[in-house]
């Protein structure tokens, strides 16, 4: 089960010390996006996952792919490939901010997920002041969702 609250982060709030935390250079496509089928290269690992309906909380599973089943399956992806790096920030209590710097389409658009064990710690998360609008409730900036277009 993966829980997980959103929040977009306004570019002037960006930490200015980003180059000193963990990046993993992602590309991902959608087979589906009803339930999500999702193809992702993420440095030099690549996976299949599935997610099912909702926002805060969903089933996940993550599966291991080849290289070379990630390039076959690439050109069967519908929409627009997202594009992005993904810094790994340590939180408070034990949680990691994953910050997402988006590229190609959706240049500019930065948005932070925090997952969390339990629905009753992500109700009780209380942000830092540099995010900004929370958007767990909002399909809007699920990747599949972004995959469609805006």
């Amino acid at each position: 089960m993966e829980i997980e609250r959103k929040f977009l982060i306004p570019k002037e709030n960006l930490p200015t010390d980003l180059a000193s935390y963990p990046c993993h250079r992602i590309e991902q496509g959608y087979l589906c996006t009803s339930p999500v089928v999702r193809i992702r290269r993420q440095d030099d690992e690549y996976f299949l996952t599935y997610k099912s309906k909702g926002l805060m909380s969903r089933e996940e599973y993550n599966l291991p792919l080849t290289a070379d089943a990630y390039e076959h399956l690439k050109p069967k992806a519908d929409g627009i490939l997202i594009t992005k790096d993904r810094y790994v920030i340590p939180e408070k209590d034990g949680l990691f901010i994953e910050l997402d710097v988006f590229h190609g389409e959706y240049e500019g658009v930065l948005l932070a997920e925090v997952e969390f064990p339990t629905e009753e710690a992500a109700n009780a998360y209380i942000a830092p002041e540099w995010f900004g609008e929370d958007v767990t409730y909002s399909t809007k900036y699920h990747n599949s969702t972004m995959s469609q277009g805006w």
